[in-house]
């Protein structure tokens, strides 16, 4: 597991920018971290690195947003998921088997449903008002390869 500190929300924009770049099809990033960890602003620069135009907002309620750039970007957020059939319901398969990339929010609540091939960040509030410390590990060596070029 890799740690990367940063010390303000332009930092954390840039990582998830250069992450989006990197990203290719069928890529399932992950996320935690508390309540205003900054998942959803991780997810708006990703976003804006896969070339996604239209502002991104967090599907607390819908559970997915759909966006197009350079590739689909199924946006989940399953803090709100209750039971695991409920992903069921929502297809979940099409998206983490697509064409596209799936970001889930709050993934510790749907793990038993994550692929094998994946890359979680939990993310983490540091000292200061705007510092994050991202801790990422990827499951396989294409996403560790992405660690390696966040970390440069």
């Amino acid at each position: 597991m890799k740690r990367i500190v940063c010390t303000n929300e332009e930092e954390t924009k840039n990582i998830g920018y250069k992450l989006g770049n990197l990203l290719q099809k069928g890529d399932i990033i992950c996320l935690t971290g508390d309540l205003g960890a900054g998942k959803t602003t991780l997810t708006k620069s990703i976003a804006l690195g896969l070339e996604v135009e239209e502002d991104v907002t967090s599907p607390t309620f819908t559970i997915i947003n759909e966006y197009y750039g350079r590739l689909p970007v199924y946006h989940f957020d399953v803090y709100r998921i209750m039971d695991i059939d409920e992903m069921y319901d929502l297809g979940y398969e099409e998206y983490f088997y697509g064409n596209g990339v799936c970001i889930i929010e709050w993934a510790s609540q749907i793990k038993e449903l994550i692929p094998k091939e994946h890359l979680w960040i939990e993310i983490k509030l540091g000292n200061e008002i705007n510092n994050r410390e991202f801790y990422i590990e990827g499951t396989t060596k294409h996403y560790k390869n992405m660690i390696q070029e966040l970390m440069e």
